[in-house]
């Protein structure tokens, strides 16, 4: 006879429908300070997204194993993440050979500069806003 365990699902906490206005309220304004006609950058918030296109905002170009090592993923994953970075248009991907040794290299864009950029901005906004709602 086979045994069935039977997982206990603990309820998700619940948020109060205020403090959910509140959030959102709160995110509204940080927008509205970051820049009005922005909206939360989205592609670049996700954390393999935003640690591959941070290291390539500090460095002029950057190798795949480069990348691999600062961000702290595996091949697929910055694979992933770097393919939807580019689908973008917020990074280049130049494909080379060394030798008989392929090389990728990245290279963040004008427009995955003001991305950043904007996508900091809102993030700094977001702070200040609650801070001040204390």
């Amino acid at each position: 006879m086979a045994r069935q365990s039977v997982l206990k699902k603990e309820p998700r906490p619940r948020t109060s429908r205020a403090a959910e206005d509140k959030l959102h309220k709160v995110s509204e304004r940080a927008q509205e300070e970051s820049a009005p006609h922005q909206k939360f950058e989205r592609i670049i918030h996700e954390r393999s997204r935003l640690g591959i296109i941070s290291a390539l905002a500090v460095n002029e170009s950057l190798t795949f194993n480069d990348l691999k090592r600062l961000v702290k993923t595996t091949d697929g994953n910055l694979s992933v993440h770097a393919r939807k970075l580019e689908d973008a248009g917020y990074i280049a991907c130049t494909k080379s050979f060394e030798g008989r040794t392929p090389k990728t290299e990245y290279k963040l864009t004008k427009t995955g500069r003001r991305a950043l950029e904007q996508y900091l901005n809102h993030m700094e906004a977001l702070i200040r806003t609650m801070r001040a709602s204390r």
